[in-house]
């Protein structure tokens, strides 16, 4: 399947790609904090793909919510979402797939609605979420990788969505929290030919992936991966955002991408957040001088920060 490129919120002169050589993009946050302050229960191993099924209003509200503080960029309700996934609540496959599909329909139609409502002309963008293999097992395998499968059986679970969800129309994917070399390498040849821009984004530790590997050697390895446009981290401590914004510049010569969590710590036994928070929107500038393109927040960052984060880096350029 091939998707079709410069959707209804890409720009003329070429998109999302060429946005990000024009300057920074602001993303949105942690979609699971947005649906939670909606009153949304995410217990279930769905976790946000659940409302796909339940309740898909929240998803487009939780959208407009982060598009209405200031975010460009609507990451989809997929990064949990897969036929194994809803096989387990008794979806059929051609279901699945249409959940898939319309995790990127719901974002599109929030990201029309907040230009219609907002008037101030801004593009907006709809990158559909690629999580790891960990992530559809809900009890955090992808803050740790190595999940014991071949290559060949992470590219049987991972290609099909990808292609389901290219087939949507995105302006980008986002491959999102991977955690070791082996599934980067498997997510990146998964991308190839499919007509559309991504973003790879590894979770990190110490200058490590969450496997245990070099942050270098996972981001030199995209270098030559012509659908890659930015290469960074996601749902790390803010605290490892700088330096791994600098080595992926230097070491892909694209721009970075950067979203942190809150820097509180996941308890995958409790399933809940503990600890100080650390996320600071005032560091985005920072962020953005040293090379990131894209910025925003993960897990535990509300549009409230994102608004903060929005009107930082719009000050930043004005200066």
């Amino acid at each position: 399947m091939t998707a079709v490129r410069n959707g209804p919120g890409a720009t003329a002169d070429g998109g999302f790609a060429a946005a990000l050589a024009a300057g920074p993009v602001v993303l949105d946050g942690g979609l699971s904090a947005q649906l939670a302050s909606q009153g949304c229960d995410l217990s279930d191993a769905l976790w946000s793909a659940r409302l796909l099924l339940d309740d898909p209003r929240q998803l487009v509200a939780a959208h407009r919510a982060f598009f209405e503080a200031g975010a460009q960029v609507a990451t989809t309700a997929s990064y949990q979402a897969s036929r194994a996934g809803f096989a387990a609540r008794g979806v059929s496959t051609a279901k699945a797939d249409r959940l898939l599909a319309l995790s990127v329909e719901l974002a599109r139609q929030a990201a029309e609605e907040a230009s219609a409502e907002l008037g101030d002309g801004r593009p907006r963008w709809v990158a559909a979420s690629v999580g790891p293999y960990g992530a559809v097992l809900a009890d955090g395998s992808e803050y740790r990788g190595h999940y014991g499968l071949s290559a060949a059986e992470l590219t049987a679970f991972h290609r099909p969505r990808l292609e389901v969800l290219a087939a949507a129309g995105p302006d980008a994917l986002a491959v999102e929290t991977v955690p070791d070399l082996l599934e980067a390498r498997v997510l990146a040849e998964c991308v190839r030919e499919l007509g559309l821009p991504a973003w790879f984004s590894f979770g990190a530790a110490d200058g490590l992936t969450r496997g245990g590997e070099p942050l270098a050697e996972a981001f030199a390895l995209l270098a030559d991966v012509p659908e890659v446009v930015a290469v960074g981290v996601n749902c790390c401590a803010p605290q490892e955002v700088s330096s791994a914004v600098r080595l992926a510049v230097e070491l892909t010569g694209r721009p970075a991408v950067a979203y942190p969590n809150s820097g509180e710590g996941w308890n995958a036994t409790a399933h809940d957040w503990a600890g100080p928070a650390s996320f600071d929107p005032a560091d985005a500038p920072g962020w953005v001088a040293a090379g990131a393109r894209l910025v925003g927040g993960c897990c535990r960052v509300g549009a409230d920060r994102i608004a903060e984060m929005a009107a930082a880096i719009a000050e930043q350029t004005a200066g």
